[in-house]
């Protein structure tokens, strides 16, 4: 990733990310838990929301994520179904945010001036809409400790409870050698991807 492209790109992963761990501690808290609140979680603040190793993957790989939001099921009237809704209410803010890109794009990049200014404005709003795609399909993968995998573990049956507990254990470990080591970021690439193209931005 070049220094420009980073510079324009990281007002949105900013907006992203935070925006998306805010819907995860916003739901969670209404439906009854007050530990995001009490961490400090219910807030719009990078610095309480951004993970090193997650943003340092962002610089490294183009993809990454932020901390977890910390969710204390004891405290749900209906944990395994308010889990699920805390869970993906993140995902669902970053398709949100996407088709709000989308608009923007569909809206304002045919009336941009053929310059370097307008250049740079159509790329950013294609960034928008490919950066948040990208976090809706990445988030979705099953592994910790990302939104899939709470979902996985409301769905899994016992016999899985062994192979849950290595993925809790170790799950930055194999996200970092699936997407540094076998590629894996270019799959998801290519899935936000299409999504892009549902959304009519090439």
């Amino acid at each position: 990733m070049s220094f420009e492209i980073l510079l324009l790109t990281l007002p949105i992963w900013l907006s992203a990310l935070c925006l998306h761990e805010y819907a995860h501690a916003w739901t969670a808290v209404r439906l009854g838990d007050p530990t995001p609140r009490w961490q400090g979680r219910l807030t719009l603040n990078p610095r309480v929301h951004l993970s090193l190793i997650g943003t340092l993957m962002i610089l490294l790989a183009g993809i990454g994520w932020a901390n977890p939001v910390q969710v204390n099921p004891r405290n749900l009237s209906k944990p395994k179904t308010d889990m699920a809704w805390i869970a993906l209410a993140g995902p669902f803010t970053n398709v949100v945010l996407a088709a709000l890109f989308a608009a923007l794009y569909h809206a304002v990049a045919p009336h941009l001036p053929p310059t370097r200014v307008g250049f740079y404005g159509v790329l950013f709003l294609r960034y928008g809409v490919y950066i948040n795609a990208l976090l809706f399909v990445f988030n979705m993968v099953p592994i910790p400790p990302l939104d899939g995998s709470k979902l996985l573990d409301l769905i899994a049956p016992r016999e899985w409870y062994r192979a849950l507990l290595f993925l809790e254990q170790y799950g930055v470990l194999i996200l970092f050698f699936l997407i540094v080591i076998l590629g894996f970021g270019r799959t998801v690439g290519t899935a936000a991807g299409a999504i892009m193209a549902l959304l009519g931005v090439r």
